[in-house]
């Protein structure tokens, strides 16, 4: 097979070592050096050094986890480096050690039959860090406010049967009386505000259980835990803001589209970054997102549909625009949603959408 880059180095990367294999051929000489290296940085360092002093153009290492960041963070810059699908590129089975992954690593990079993924630079990789803990908190804050429901349910309080957000401001007061002591479904009920006082009879019965010593506790650790996790979104989201100014151009052209507001916005930045270039056409985009029907054909027979494995982030955040798309009224994007779950349903109508907006 042609020889593509002349110079390059194969890692099989690990937690506490990295396997190098160095691959030079040349004027129809084939040279190979192996050495295992540790990950410490002082380590990494002598691995960049000694692949500069062969004159090593272009490395390429397996998706291992996050161990591979410590490595590509210091070869990047000074090489072309390809972080590569390790199912791109599985050698034969029952021939396996770290020195023949190396080596066939290096083979394969050699003739150019692997593809490197998608890196974006440090500012988005730092957005993006920021916009997934963020979302992380999220929904940590979820799970704490449905263990909160449950532990009222255990309790005989029927508050979430009446009120729709149990920690709206009306919902919250009588949580922090019930926590301070007060247990009489009048007083209670008598904390509620705005349209829920129009239901005061019935929230005076939703409000008569038994709470007893055990359930207050919980009660308190919940609602301590929501107000931290209340206060770490809020720094996060702090921290977001700070790195956004270089991208406002972009969150407002995003922010036209309908479905896609802020947040939205934010995660599609700090997963996709600005520059389109990175992807020959629209179409290839939506294929990375996993966003478009998967290729799945046999014998002339087409076979599933169903999208592949992709972005997980970036696929949620945009399929909860998808759903705020389909509720607008007189948009192609809400149009489209409705010409398509008469026949092909809700969900996948949404996955619609969504393409439709990474096409966008």
């Amino acid at each position: 097979m042609e020889v593509i880059y002349k110079r390059c180095c194969g890692l099989d990367v690990h937690k506490a070592t990295v396997v190098a294999c160095v691959l030079i051929r040349e004027a129809g000489k084939v040279l190979k050096e192996i050495r295992t290296f540790r990950t410490m940085t002082s380590d990494l360092l002598v691995l960049h050094d000694w692949l500069k002093a062969y004159g090593v153009t272009h490395v390429a290492m397996e998706s291992t986890g996050v161990y591979w960041k410590p490595i590509f963070n210091l070869l990047e810059g000074s090489f072309e480096v390809l972080l590569v699908n390790a199912a791109h590129i599985k050698t034969v089975p029952g021939r396996k050690t770290d020195v023949k992954d190396c080596e066939w690593i290096a083979e394969v990079l050699c003739h150019g039959l692997v593809k490197g993924s998608f890196i974006p630079p440090e500012p988005i990789r730092d957005l993006r860090d920021l916009t997934r803990y963020r979302r992380s908190l999220t929904d940590e804050r979820t799970r704490e406010i449905n263990r909160l429901q449950k532990l009222l349910e255990s309790a005989n309080i029927k508050l979430s049967s009446v009120a729709t957000d149990v920690m709206g401001v009306s919902g919250k007061a009588m949580l922090e009386a019930i926590l301070s002591g007060s247990t009489d479904p009048k007083v209670l009920a008598d904390l509620a505000k705005g349209r829920l006082r129009k239901q005061l009879p019935l929230l005076k019965e939703a409000l008569q259980g038994r709470f007893r010593p055990h359930h207050r506790f919980m009660l308190g650790q919940i609602l301590s835990h929501l107000d931290f996790l209340d206060e770490a979104i809020e720094e996060v989201s702090k921290e977001v803001e700070n790195c956004l100014p270089p991208f406002s151009k972009e969150i407002e052209l995003l922010a036209t589209i309908t479905g896609v507001k802020q947040r939205v916005a934010e995660g599609v930045i700090s997963e996709i970054g600005v520059d389109m270039s990175r992807f020959p056409t629209h179409r290839h985009c939506a294929s990375w997102t996993a966003l478009c029907p998967g290729n799945n054909e046999s014998a002339g027979k087409r076979k599933s549909g169903k999208t592949r494995k992709g972005n997980r982030w970036l696929r949620r955040t945009l399929l909860e625009a998808a759903w705020a798309a389909s509720r607008a009224r007189g948009t192609y994007l809400s149009a489209l949603y409705h010409r398509l779950v008469r026949r092909r349903g809700k969900k996948k109508a949404a996955v619609a959408v969504a393409h439709a907006i990474v096409i966008i």
